[in-house]
Parts: C-alpha cells; structure tokens; sequence
C-alpha cells in the first residue's frame, strides 16, 4: 500500500552545523544529518558506563562526555553558570550494582572537573522509594536497556536480592518491529541503524502497545512519517495480538534474542581499590591470624553449602531462579581463599568453583521480569521481610508504562508466588504509577 502524501516538506529539519560547534547534546545529536562529520558517542549503555574498544570507549573519554553532558544540560536547562557550581552540592544517583573504580571516578570528575563543593552518593532503588513516600518496597526499576529488580526495607537496600537484567524498553520497541514486519508494516524503508526510523518505533510502541487482554482482533491504524528534507507521509496498516505480544516480551525476554551477554547481572563482591585505605582487601590483608581464621570457617561452612545444589541443577536446571538462596548470590572472589590449609583448602576450593558454576548459569538465564521480581523477594532474611515485599511492589522508569501493566504484572505475581505466602497476603499492591500529592 503506498503512503498518502500529507505535505511536500515535513517540518523538521537537521540540526544546523553551520558554524561547526565542537559538540551537540541530546536531541541536537539526533537530528544531525549523517552527511555531516560526527560521532555519536553513547556514554552509557545498558545501565553502566559505555566501555568499549571503537572511538571514545575508554573510561577518560566516556567521562569527558558525561562531563559535557551534565555541562550542558546545567547551563541550558538549570541556567547556572559552570562558575558558580562551587556554590552548589549535589546528589549522584548510582546502580544498585555498580562498579565502585566507575563511582570513585565520577565523583572525582564532579568535584574536581565540574567543581561542585560536595555530593552525596546514594542508590537509586533507596531514593526512588523514599522520593515515592514509601519506606519499605520491591522497587523494579525499567529502563530503556536495562531492568533492575532491588528489595528495599526501612532505607536499605538488601545486597543479595539485587538483579540487574539486561533488557528493557527499546528491547520492546525492536520486538515490536519484528512483529509487525511479519504483519505486513507498510514503511519497507525502515531500518533499526537509522535515527529517525528508531525514534519512530519508539513512537509506535508508546502509541500502540498495550497489555490489556480484553482486547483482541485485527484493527487499523494509521501513523506518519516526518523525516527531514523529505515529504510528510500517511501510511495506514492493520494490527492485531502484536500489540500485545511485543511488551509480553518483558516476561519472555528469550524472544528479544539477545546473544553475546549476560542476560542477568548479580551483586559480586568488590575487586578492590589499593588507594582505598578502608578495602576490604586492605582490612584482611591487615587482620590478625585469629581474625583469618575465624572469617576462614564462616566461609568454608558457607561454601560448603551449594555442593548438593549443584546436583539439583543438572536436574532441574529450569527452577534455577527460584532455587538460588541468598548464601549462594553473594559470590565473586572469596576472601578467604588463602586462608586455609591442606584438606580444607581444596574442599573448600572445590565446593566454591561448584557455587561458581551454579552462578555462571544463573547469569546466562534470561529471566522474566516477573521471576526476576519472584527471585529477588526470595533473596530476603525473613518471612517478615519477604511478605513486605510481596505486599508492595513499585515500578519505576518507562520502560512499562503500558495500559493495564500494573493488572498484569499483580496477576502473574500472584500466580506465581509461593503458596505459603498467598495465604497470608491479603493484597498484592502493584504501582506503576505514582499518585499526584500535594503536602498539606
């Protein structure tokens, strides 16, 4: 079917690089013709910093970019003069898992380069609950690339139910282009490299989506096509379970097929950091021989734990998720390794490298949004804490703001938990969007 032509020239046009400007930010960097001479730079990418081997990739070059980035979106939109930021303190919102070599370097470029006279470091799970006036929830958190599922209580955020899944809403938006070439999408011209065609599936997805299950059949649609240096176009199509299957993906993320990633980040233990007088690595290396020893047999009657669980994984290597207990997620390299003689040491050796392999899995699974929820839960203390949990569940980000998104996820969450706990639970409180208040 061939587009209605609405108007010979669309509105738009490209960024104006006329006067050659040494950098463009934000939407002026999209709207760059890809005639001109530039680079578009990502500094961060599915939730943590953008390090790569092409151009600008290293760590001193994605800091110069954020730098630029937080620059300019101070002086434009807060109108504040980069002179008087030393007048200024501010608050840097990091990941639940993050890399503290990438925290440590970003403070220093905000209080040495930027020139802020102080920051305060927080987690965003904490702050996203607090800044929702809730003190104690399981905060999921969808992003554009990535999707993190955390369990706050009372402040805290507990270490061990931290997740970080390696899709979110543009994985959506790709799926969703997938399946309505299968259904006949009109604009062949579109390509997933190009620009303007991504912010267009973006537009569809916002505009079209949905998990509402009440709505079924085929439905015409119509969208426009606005593209710089080129006419307006209509094009009209029709849709039916596509709408719907794409977001479900967030629930079936093997369909977005990703490869070449781990599809499921966990919170491991620091490598450490020699100018950090406080590391842990510091502290042991520092300890007395009664201390070692003392932390050897914690770790050693830990380790010894997952030996029998790794023989249910062979078996049963589907309930993963749901199978792995807090003792066995806080992995990463012991502390203790050499601390321990002869046979000791090589059972405990042993039975690390099984808890190791256990978790090597556990990060290859591409686990649903809704057992990413199940498993994080899991991963608290106590029964207290796991029934808080279950009883609030805040959604942040745009990743799922899809009509009827919070009925679908509640009643998913509420088939699949535990039985023993839906009988205590009177209520299963999803919120995907926070009510407007005003302080009295």
């Amino acid at each position: 079917m061939r587009p209605a032509i609405l108007d010979h020239c669309s509105g738009n046009k490209w960024t104006n690089t006329s006067h050659h400007p040494e950098y463009l930010v934000g939407e002026e960097a999209l709207y760059v013709n890809p005639l001109d001479c530039y680079n578009i730079h990502w500094p961060i990418r599915r939730g943590q910093l953008n390090i790569h081997p092409g151009p600008g990739g290293s760590l001193t070059a994605v800091l110069a970019d954020i730098e630029v980035i937080w620059s300019h979106a101070i002086q434009k939109y807060l109108e504040i003069p980069l002179k008087d930021l030393k007048y200024y303190r501010c608050i840097l919102l990091i990941p639940d898992i993050y890399n503290k070599q990438h925290v440590k370097e970003l403070v220093n470029m905000i209080l040495m380069k930027m020139g802020f006279s102080g920051i305060v470091v927080h987690q965003e799970s904490v702050c996203a609950t607090y800044g929702s006036g809730l003190s104690s929830t399981c905060i999921v958190d969808v992003g554009d690339q990535k999707t993190s599922v955390c369990c706050v209580e009372d402040g805290v955020s507990h270490r061990n139910t931290r997740l970080c899944l390696a899709y979110g809403g543009s994985d959506v938006s790709r799926c969703f282009y997938w399946l309505m070439q299968r259904a006949g999408f009109p604009y062949r011209e579109c390509q997933l490299t190009n620009k303007m065609d991504c912010l267009l599936l973006q537009h569809l997805k916002e505009t079209f989506c949905h998990l509402d299950q009440d709505i079924s059949g085929l439905q015409d649609h119509e969208f426009q096509i606005r593209h710089p240096d080129s006419p307006a176009l209509l094009y009209q199509f029709r849709l039916g379970d596509e709408k719907l299957q794409a977001p479900m993906a967030l629930f079936y993320p093997a369909t977005f097929g990703i490869v070449g990633q781990k599809m499921t980040t966990l919170q491991h233990r620091s490598q450490g950091d020699p100018e950090d007088p406080h590391d842990e690595h510091y502290l042991l290396a520092t300890q007395s021989k009664q201390e070692q020893s003392a932390k050897a047999t914690a770790d050693r009657k830990s380790a010894s734990k997952p030996i029998g669980f790794e023989g249910d994984l062979r078996g049963q290597s589907s309930d993963l998720p749901e199978r792995l207990h807090s003792q066995e997620v806080d992995l990463g390299s012991s502390q203790g390794d050499g601390l321990m003689a002869g046979n000791d040491s090589e059972e405990a050796l042993t039975a690390l490298m099984s808890r190791k392999t256990a978790i090597s899995l556990f990060e290859g699974k591409a686990l649903g949004l809704d057992k990413a929820i199940l498993h994080s839960i899991d991963c608290c203390s106590s029964d207290d804490t796991k029934k808080k949990m279950y009883s609030s569940i805040l959604v942040v980000g745009g990743g799922l703001m899809f009509h009827k998104a919070q009925e679908f996820l509640q009643h998913r969450i509420l088939n699949k938990m535990p039985p023993s706990f839906r009988r205590i639970i009177e209520n299963v409180d999803v919120i995907t969007r926070l009510r407007t208040w005003t302080p009295d």
